[in-house]
């Protein structure tokens, strides 16, 4: 928020006025005496002028300064590095600590933080040679640590307020006298005594992590969980990201925000897991950890307030703007919302808030707060940066803002809850984040004394561990309650808000662009759409749907997540995946190809086998024949015919279906599985039916041939026993030789397989 020094036609502050006078004495004097060719004294310098043509030659980081908030009897100490980035040594070099001049309002705040170099007349003089550090020589690319050690009460603190600090560097090089060479600047807060008007300050701390968990489970009672892999262990270890939220949250006055996703997660690591390896499952061996993380989260919450955001954390600018028109996204986040309290109640025996939604960086518009609502929330986390002020406010208003319909704005401040983004590894930068964060507190509490107002911090959505720390830093030098005082989100939420300030909407077309680029494209709903589809009609079928419809219901709201913004491939894989393994998980459920059939005979039944490799059972499936020739009849009832299915856990059924026929051809049968209401399941599978009709004129023609062949057998017979008859009663008995028996008119038996297809019977 900008104060009313900060507006175009405004009048600058005192500390503004006072820099301009200094710099035009120093600047004019010399000139003006010049001109009237007489001697005369030039105003009075603290010291004297030095060039600032080098100012960036030395590059000066402030690692440490403690206390971050002095008192009168404190001794500020100073440390930090050095480092000549020239191309020549520097000889007799002077660090000394500057101080001043007293800063009014935010804007000069930041003013000040801009200015890298050093301005002669500008910058405040040092505080005296007592306290100067002297290094006789540093040579070019080489660093140098220092350390500057002053009692507060030299450093010409007067009235409470935010005061300019800087460490300059001074020295000589081989082509230049002395000169400042490189100059860093922070801010120092300076109020002795806490003050009687104090700003309520709210600090969201927010537990999130992208998703680890996939949809497949094993097929064990527990049902096992499966990770894509075993990065949330590394978050959870001491010293990881997620660790380092709990430790530090656990001593700071903050509001915890939390994915319920992320718990259900640790949860699901703290018993049995398996990791994916490539197309195989490893054990998973980090439940110590996830143990230890839930339990000391527990301990933490138990008389705070917790905000639960709905599961997965849904990218709700996304769903506004690419989503809200393809079917079934806004029941997921219902769902998404609904889950999110069962979740956190379960896991940290807490009854957390789900009245909040917290758009990507606070931007919101019309489109996105009508999403939000629709799942539930009555109250929206938005930023002063995307939520402008309107109206000439000299100070910041409190966060809270009704903007209709029983839903409040919380504005969370842009300059306070920006300051944490960045590389905060660097002592150097998070040294300075912490500093400006004070600065900016005190200088908002200043603005109107008189006015309590709440301001609410939303810092980055899933802070690394540096940062985290950066935070808690700052948020203890504020301990005392010196300016402000803790305040959780619920009851900001419910302050009284300022009459002045803005309630009006951004446009959608106000919505930053870059962020819009980063938003899940209307694809990914559509992909959602496909799978939620399947997992519908598969669900219909089961006999424990919940073992299948828990898992692939978190893991469509994690398709849905915040987190996979600049993770688009992700993002697309991990959906991929899902539909994938849900696929494979349908066609557990599937008809055996069927050969060929051959009938024979007017009528015949014909076996069509179902097979269900899933662990639970199957039912509610109908199995239906369909016969494209009419000649082809299923009980005499037509050309189609179907019956019901239900197969236990890991068995088939063959399902046998009534035949007739009325000539002999050719029917391509078409098997196909619908579940009760009609919907297609799986593919269906097509087979020919031979049938090869016996007629009355065949069987009279086999039965007249049959009856000759038995005629003629007598005959050969009657013939033989005669001529044996003749030849016992000419002779003794050993009569010629006899012919054999006649070669047999048919061949072998063929040892060839027989053909391919299967014959049916009557």
């Amino acid at each position: 928020m900008a104060e009313a020094a900060d507006f175009q036609g405004t009048r600058p502050s005192p500390a503004r006025r006072w820099l301009r006078r200094t710099a035009s004495a120093v600047l004019g004097a010399p000139l003006l005496a010049g001109l009237l060719t007489v001697p005369a004294v030039a105003a009075p310098a603290a010291e004297p002028a030095k060039a600032s043509t080098g100012s960036r030659t030395v590059d000066v980081s402030l690692n440490t300064l403690s206390p971050s908030v002095p008192s009168k009897d404190d001794t500020l100490t100073v440390s930090g590095t050095l480092t000549n980035k020239g191309k020549e040594a520097i000889s007799d070099a002077e660090v000394d600590l500057r101080v001043g001049p007293r800063l009014t309002g935010r804007g000069e705040v930041d003013d000040a933080a801009k200015r890298s170099t050093y301005v002669p007349g500008v910058d405040p003089a040092t505080v005296g040679d007592t306290y100067t550090l002297e290094i006789p020589r540093l040579a070019r690319g080489i660093s140098q640590d220092f350390t500057l050690t002053v009692p507060v009460d030299k450093l010409g603190l007067d009235d409470p307020g935010v005061y300019q600090l800087g460490v300059s560097v001074s020295g000589r090089t081989e082509r230049a006298g002395e000169q400042v060479l490189g100059i860093k600047r922070t801010f120092l807060p300076w109020q002795p005594e806490a003050s009687d008007s104090r700003t309520k300050l709210t600090f969201l701390w927010p537990l999130i992590s992208s998703p680890h968990v996939t949809a497949e489970t094993r097929s064990d009672v527990q049902q096992t969980p499966v990770f894509a892999n075993d990065d949330l262990a590394k978050e959870l270890a001491p010293g990881g990201r997620l660790e380092q939220m709990v430790s530090l949250g656990s001593r700071l006055p903050v509001t915890w925000v939390i994915d319920p996703d992320l718990l259900a997660s640790v949860a699901a690591m703290a018993g049995k897991y398996e990791i994916a390896s490539g197309d195989e499952t490893v054990p998973g061996k980090n439940q110590a950890v996830a143990k230890q993380w839930l339990s000391a989260l527990e301990k933490v919450v138990e008389d705070g307030k917790v905000i639960a955001l709905p599961f997965a954390d849904p990218d709700l600018a996304s769903i506004a703007h690419r989503g809200k028109n393809v079917s079934g996204t806004l029941s997921h986040l219902q769902n998404a919302s609904t889950v999110a309290a069962t979740t956190v109640e379960t896991i940290l025996h807490v009854k957390p808030s789900t009245d909040f939604a917290w758009p990507v960086n606070g931007a919101v518009d019309s489109s996105i707060v009508d999403v939000a609502t629709s799942a539930g929330a009555h109250n929206v986390i938005a930023r002063s940066d995307s939520f402008r002020e309107t109206s000439d406010l000299p100070y910041t208003p409190t966060a809270a803002r009704p903007i209709g319909g029983g839903t409040t704005a919380v504005v969370a401040d842009a300059r306070l809850s920006t300051l944490f983004n960045g590389d905060m590894s660097r002592a150097g930068a998070s040294t300075l984040a912490v500093q400006k964060f004070l600065a900016q507190t005190l200088a908002l509490t200043e603005q109107a004394p008189d006015d309590e107002r709440s301001i609410v911090v939303a810092p980055p959505r899933m802070p690394t561990a540096a940062q985290a720390q950066t935070m808690a830093r700052a948020l203890d030098a504020l301990s005392g309650n010196r300016w402000t005082q803790p305040l959780d989100l619920v009851a900001a939420s419910e302050a009284k808000p300022d009459p002045r300030a803005t309630t009006k909407l951004p446009r959608r077309s106000a919505y930053p662009k870059k962020l819009r680029a980063r938003e899940l494209p209307t694809q990914a709903f559509q992909d959602i759409r496909t799978i939620q589809g399947s997992l519908d009609t598969f669900e219909t079928i089961l006999t424990q749907p919940d073992r299948v419809v828990t898992p692939f219901g978190n893991a469509v709201n994690r398709s849905m997540s915040t987190s996979w913004r600049d993770q688009p491939v992700e993002a697309r894989q991990y959906r991929t995946t899902v539909h994938r393994y849900l696929k494979s998980l349908t066609s557990e459920v599937q008809l055996i190809k069927k050969s060929d059939v051959t009938l024979s005979g007017r009528s015949a039944t014909i076996p069509v086998t179902v097979q269900n490799q899933l662990v639970q059972g199957v039912d509610r499936l109908v199995l239906r024949l369909t016969s494209d020739n009419i000649r082809l009849k299923f009980n005499d009832d037509g050309s189609r015919t179907e019956l019901p299915i239900s197969i236990a856990g890991g068995h088939s059924q063959s399902v046998k279906f009534d035949t007739t026929t009325s000539a002999n051809g050719r029917a391509q049968v078409t098997a196909r599985l619908f579940t009760e209401d009609g919907t297609p399941y799986g593919e269906e599978m097509t087979f020919t039916v031979k049938v090869s009709e016996v007629t009355p004129t065949v069987l009279l023609v086999i039965a007249g041939g049959l009856l000759l062949l038995v005629l003629a057998g007598i005959r050969m017979y009657t013939h033989r026993k005669r001529a044996a008859a003749g030849d016992t009663a000419n002779g003794d008995g050993d009569g010629p030789e006899q012919p054999s028996d006649p070669t047999p008119d048919t061949g072998p038996e063929s040892g060839d397989p027989s053909e391919t297809g299967e014959k049916v019977d009557r």
